[in-house]
């Protein structure tokens, strides 16, 4: 008889249980509060939402926080959200904290006030006569908005409005419930002194800034009970100007502390703050669990911490020293909704790990959507069959199973390839060179995109396991496709290098930003960008951040056009910082002293010559699909897709989103 052989977590006590309140978590876990825009005008609740939450559910998160449930009519920020004091809410509410408690976490929900932010996305037209906003006190916002002191009776209606809210979600089967006191909502905007101007009861003094937060939670917890769990959620700091800092949120926590179980410390004060309550590919990861630990040195409740985590080495470190009791996740639950499940199983070589490219924020922004460049399942969950009745794996196994060639291994290909592997095909995965990654080799060895040599790394990982044949140094020709005679051809072939043809750009001290990490030893101690686009842009805070004393030059009027509206603001601040920077410019000659420029008028017509010294020159000007390559490969096959660059040189989402969707159609 075989000996069975006992299991040891790698990672005891990211996996070890914590009781708060009446309950008691699985692990140290958690899904963070994600709003998800597919809910019904009136603010109820849709399957498609009740799925999104489910994923992260049954990827084994201890807590899953529903994102953001208004209370109060005044009190909508944006978008579509849920809505408690809307007609039928609770039928819906069940069946989501049904949904979610079903695979062992915990349903709680984040309920919320918009303050002076209420209806922050309606544009200036003549709606405006129809909003009134209420804050603390009077104020004019940047956009124009007149903002009124509210009333105390309002306030004691909103504070009636939380307990409502609290008792409902109780009654529809939620566990906990999370009051947001952050990130520069009302009850956030009452205790900052930046914008809490009162001279009654409710400013001046800080005890007297937190007199509403004080009674939302006292209110809550005598609707509620002794054991119902009540978490909130504050910015640790606010980092504006007259803000309170870490000191005045811990003289404030202590004040709350004997309302509440669990303490989530955030940081960063409104949309200006938006790189601070979501850290960005250039901050560490991790970079607010000082703030939850400097807390933590003074509360007896348990302290949860947020902010760019992912790996769960760095997270077995925040519970072992004891700065934080519970770790929450938002956008590597999106990138790897079974993040946990794979953490507590000892697989966290499988995790697919968040960009931070904020292309999630992003596109909610631009199409009310919510999408992931890693997942792309993501915002489809129903449909793809990953949650709900019936569910199942995330890709359903196909019916025939047939023999297919990818020929790339850019993220295009090895989606492909995963994913038909995972229905059951046999795959073949060719790359002509002699490493994965495609176009994304060019970033692996910039520090800031380390995520995305975690994701090369990770899909080869989960390619080997669901059984893909991967081939380095192997072209996809027409006479081997005949050769091999696949029953389905993925074409991911990729983009090349776009090279301007001005004098020069053939020296050796020019490098294309596609072979950039190959030649680094090669940089001197000066260079210019030639191209401000997304590439352009980062690869210039690459270089300065190396001490390099760099410049970008781009034809356009404006730099990073193709950069998402989440990462570009952040990008342009520091290329602004850290660079010199020519826009309306075109580069002439290259020689060994720099690149030559001029700019031009408008017209099309370029002014007087100057030179950028500088000891290298680095080409970011764009990628070209290899469209003659990939045409090359047309019918050779019974099925034919293409996908990625070689059809158009975009960004990793679509890539990744095209090669999925191309092995279902298999």
């Amino acid at each position: 008889m075989q000996q069975k052989i006992s299991f040891t977590p790698k990672y005891p006590r990211l996996v070890s249980p914590l009781r708060i309140g009446g309950i008691t978590l699985r692990s140290r876990m958690c899904s963070a509060p994600m709003g998800f825009p597919y809910i019904t005008e009136t603010g109820l609740v849709t399957n498609e939402m009740t799925a999104f939450y489910e994923l992260r559910a049954k990827g084994g998160a201890a807590i899953v926080t529903v994102s953001e449930a208004v209370t109060h009519p005044t009190g909508k920020s944006h978008g579509r959200l849920l809505s408690l004091y809307a007609d039928g809410a609770l039928q819906g509410l069940t069946d989501l904290a049904r949904a979610i408690k079903r695979h062992g976490a915990a349903a709680s929900i984040e309920l919320n006030h918009g303050g002076m932010f209420s209806e922050m996305d309606i544009p200036g037209d003549s709606r405006d006569a129809e909003i009134v906003k209420y804050g603390p006190s009077e104020l004019v916002l940047p956009d124009g908005k007149r903002v009124r002191e509210m009333p105390n009776e309002m306030i004691d209606d909103i504070v009636a409005s939380f307990v409502r809210g609290a008792a409902l979600v109780k009654r529809a089967g939620f566990d906990i419930v999370m009051i947001h006191g952050g990130h520069g909502w009302l009850i956030e905007q009452f205790l900052s002194p930046a914008v809490n101007r009162r001279t009654d009861k409710y400013g001046g003094s800080p005890e007297n800034r937190a007199r509403l937060a004080l009674e939302i939670t006292t209110a809550v917890r005598a609707a509620v009970g002794r054991d119902f769990p009540i978490e909130l959620r504050i910015s640790g700091e606010e980092r504006i100007e007259g803000g309170y800092g870490i000191k005045d949120a811990v003289e404030f926590a202590k004040l709350v502390e004997g309302n509440i179980d669990l303490l989530h410390v955030s940081a960063g004060f409104g949309e200006d703050g938006f790189a601070d309550t979501h850290p960005s590919v250039f901050a560490p990861h991790g970079a607010n669990v000082h703030l939850a630990a400097e807390i933590k040195r003074h509360v007896s409740v348990p302290v949860a911490t947020v902010g760019g985590l992912n790996d769960p080495g760095e997270m077995e470190r925040i519970i072992a020293s004891g700065k934080a009791d519970l770790v929450c996740m938002a956008r590597a639950l999106l990138a790897d909704p079974e993040l946990p499940r794979k953490v507590e199983s000892n697989r966290a070589d499988e995790i697919m790990r968040c960009l931070r490219c904020f292309t999630c924020h992003a596109e909610r922004m631009l199409t009310q959507t919510r999408v992931c460049a890693v997942n792309p399942i993501i915002g489809r969950e129903l449909e793809a069959g990953v949650s709900g009745p019936g569910y199942g794996r995330l890709e359903a196994p196909g019916g025939e199973k047939k023999r297919v060639l990818v020929a790339g291994g850019g993220p295009g290909g090895m989606t492909a390839a995963l994913t038909a592997a995972r229905r059951g095909h046999s795959v073949i995965l060719c790359e002509k060179g002699h490493a994965l990654g495609g176009a994304l080799l060019s970033e692996a060895g910039i520090p800031f995109k380390s995520g995305v040599f975690d994701f090369i790394k990770t899909r080869e990982r989960q390619m080997r396991l669901a059984g893909v044949d991967i081939r380095f140094g192997a072209e996809v020709t027409p006479e081997f496709v005949r050769r091999i005679a696949p029953d389905a051809l993925i074409v991911a072939v990729g983009a090349e290098q776009i090279v301007p043809p001005i004098p020069g750009i053939q020296r050796e001290n020019v490098i294309p930003a596609s072979v950039l990490p190959e030649r680094i030893s090669e940089l001197g101690r000066s260079a210019v960008v030639l191209g401000g686009g997304l590439v352009g842009c980062e690869t210039a805070v690459f270089l300065a951040q190396r001490g390099i004393k760099t410049a970008v030059v781009e034809m356009g009027p404006r730099l990073a056009p193709d950069a998402n509206p989440r990462h570009g603001p952040i990008l342009l601040k520091l290329v602004s910082q850290l660079a010199e920077i020519h826009v309306n410019t075109r580069g002439t000659a290259v020689s060994e002293r720099g690149l030559t420029a001029a700019e031009e008028n408008g017209e099309g017509f370029l002014g007087e010559e100057f030179l950028i010294e500088a000891d290298t020159v680095i080409v970011a000007a764009g990628m070209r699909p290899r469209r003659s390559i990939a045409d090359a490969l047309r019918s050779l096959a019974p099925e034919t897709a293409f996908v990625g660059d070689c059809v158009a040189a975009k960004n990793i989402r679509e890539a990744v989103f095209r090669g999925y969707h191309a092995a279902l159609d298999l």
